[in-house]
């Protein structure tokens, strides 16, 4: 079985074709491109055109279009802002027709992606004329496009990707998110229990401090009534002689045989027998009256008052004693005498805290645990699909790998042990393993891989992986440096096989590939009026041997060389 019929078996298989695909690209002033629009057909599309003429400004634009990052200076100059909209039929893509109608997106067998960057470095996205966020733009675009770039074989030299690469094969990604969720939750709650520990190494001595400030507290038996008014008893207490002398001499005017109080029951008696005479003195003998309950009364709360006073004094030297003790502590706890029992509430709940201390360790141990089991059950789960995954994804790449100018030549994704600590993103490193030749080690590939190697192995890699299922468009921009001759002419074939089913577009300066299209574009680059702009022309059969035949001979062309370039294109045919 040849290399490209594995190919076609790998990719394409018994699926029946889904008339999906970009249809039209539209880009107003994006840097040096004007006004440019353009139609894409089924099959594969080659773009071509000189260096520097701006075929890696339709890559740029179909990136911003399906949610890629922005910039100011992508808007030509003296512009407000620049625009790219892309049009793409649905055809039978269920899975993104369910996204749209999931999102009210939907647009009959359409979809309209549209891209809007301004002067400012702001940009809005839209989908189907409705306003969107940038994060939906782009998980809407990986419906429609896969994009493979032109220095993803620099990538390969980083450990890293060879993990992506391997998840996105093995549709793991999103497993190993969740692993890695995981193992954040697990981090932190350890940095909690070392902290906890940390602390508890010193709460013996805490906790025996706290608990002798509480029974200091608690050993004078306090009220809040006490506290609120001791010093204010033993300032009476300390002064006890003198207010007995005044309220003495104050009682004694008032129930004096000659006080105001007989004086008032006299008045009374007076005016009461008077009225017999004139009533109008009712209200003097009502006053009267009232006077003499209100001195009555007086009389008897001064009596009251005198009987406790005199007690108090004998007292006033146990209330030195209390109120000092009380002063001692209120400088302690920094506080004042009445707040000494909000205090003790206080020394009580950090008693409590530090109980519960004990308790909450044990509680985030058994938290530790359970997390640990369920990390290391999924990552058995994401080594098991890694693996199987990983055995597959060799296989394939290797299979082209031959006919990819390096016979004999292996890649192996090699999975290491698992790891027995909680690591980010499973228990196994992942690297990618080569050799070039028959008869050598498998070694890492950042290791033993020259560059024309690593661009062939990026290809290899690139087409196998193609998520093909989901999206029905693939573009290729310059995947196919670092190769020529009849390597070129198989990477051109290889490429033309995988658009029998799905639209490729391709952009390339080699012309083994382009004479492999079925469409032809040329961007080139013209001067006007002191500007500059790119344009895109859609080639018919003889400029396109003319194209062909200027990537094969360069500036000067000869008839030799056109002649070649016609045969290239027929054979390819």
């Amino acid at each position: 079985m040849t290399i490209l019929r594995l190919f076609v078996q790998s990719f394409i298989g018994d699926r029946r074709y889904k008339k999906s695909m970009l249809d039209q690209l539209s880009v107003k002033n994006l840097v040096v491109v004007e006004d440019l629009s353009i139609e894409f057909n089924t099959g594969m599309t080659v773009v071509t055109g000189e260096t520097g003429a701006g075929k890696s400004i339709l890559i740029q634009a179909l990136n911003l279009v399906t949610g890629g990052r922005s910039d100011s200076l992508l808007v030509r100059k003296g512009k407000d802002k620049a625009e790219i909209v892309a049009t793409f039929i649905l055809g039978a893509n269920k899975a993104l027709k369910t996204l749209l109608e999931s999102l009210d997106l939907e647009s009959d067998d359409e979809c309209i992606l549209r891209r809007v960057i301004s002067a400012d470095g702001k940009s809005r996205s839209y989908v189907n004329g409705s306003n969107v966020p940038l994060s939906i733009l782009k998980d809407i675009g990986s419906y429609l496009i896969d994009m493979h770039g032109q220095n993803e074989h620099q990538l390969l030299l980083r450990n890293n990707q060879h993990r992506i690469l391997l998840d996105d094969y093995a549709g793991t990604r999103s497993l190993c998110q969740e692993i890695n969720v995981i193992v954040h939750n697990f981090q932190k709650i350890k940095d909690e229990i070392t902290n906890l520990k940390n602390n508890n190494e010193n709460l013996s001595s805490k906790k025996e401090f706290l608990n002798h400030q509480l029974n200091e507290l608690e050993q004078l038996d306090m009220t809040q009534e006490e506290l609120d008014s001791i010093e204010d008893d033993f300032k009476v207490s300390q002064n006890a002689s003198l207010l007995v002398e005044k309220i003495s001499r104050v009682l004694e005017s008032l129930d004096h045989d000659s006080g105001v109080n007989n004086i008032l029951i006299e008045g009374e008696s007076i005016v009461s027998e008077s009225m017999e005479y004139d009533n109008s003195l009712d209200s003097i003998q009502s006053l009267l009256s009232s006077a003499q309950v209100q001195i009555q009364e007086s009389i008897y709360d001064l009596s009251d008052y005198l009987s406790k006073i005199s007690s108090s004094e004998d007292t006033s030297a146990e209330l030195a004693i209390r109120i000092n003790i009380l002063h001692d502590l209120g400088r302690k706890h920094s506080c004042q005498i009445k707040e000494l029992l909000r205090i003790k509430s206080s020394i009580k709940e950090k008693l409590d805290g530090l109980d519960s201390s004990s308790e909450m360790l044990d509680e985030l141990i058994n938290k530790q645990d359970k997390i640990e089991k369920d990390y290391y059950k999924k990552s058995k789960i994401l080594t098991s699909k890694r693996s199987s995954s990983s055995k597959s994804l060799s296989k394939k790449v290797t299979e082209l790998m031959q006919n990819l100018g390096m016979p004999g030549s292996e890649v192996l994704f090699h999975l290491s042990s698992p790891s027995q600590s909680i690591q980010l993103n499973g228990e196994e490193e992942i690297v990618i393993k080569v050799k070039t030749n028959t008869g050598q080690d498998l070694k890492p590939l950042n290791k033993v891989a020259s560059g024309g190697e690593l661009s062939r192995i990026s290809l290899a890699l690139s087409v196998v992986t193609s998520k093909t299922e989901l999206t029905p468009s693939i573009v290729f921009d310059e995947v196919d440096v670092g190769i020529s001759g009849s390597v070129a002419e198989i990477v051109g074939q290889m490429l033309k096989q995988l658009s029998a089913r799905y639209q490729v577009i391709c952009v390339t300066h080699l012309a083994q590939v382009a004479a492999q299209g079925k469409e032809h574009m040329k961007v080139v680059k013209i001067q006007r009026n002191g500007a500059t702009f790119t344009e895109v022309t859609n080639l018919n059969p003889l400029q396109r041997t003319d194209e062909v035949a200027r990537i094969l001979g360069g500036i000067k062309v000869s008839d030799k060389t056109k002649m070649a370039a016609e045969e290239m294109i027929k054979s390819s045919a």
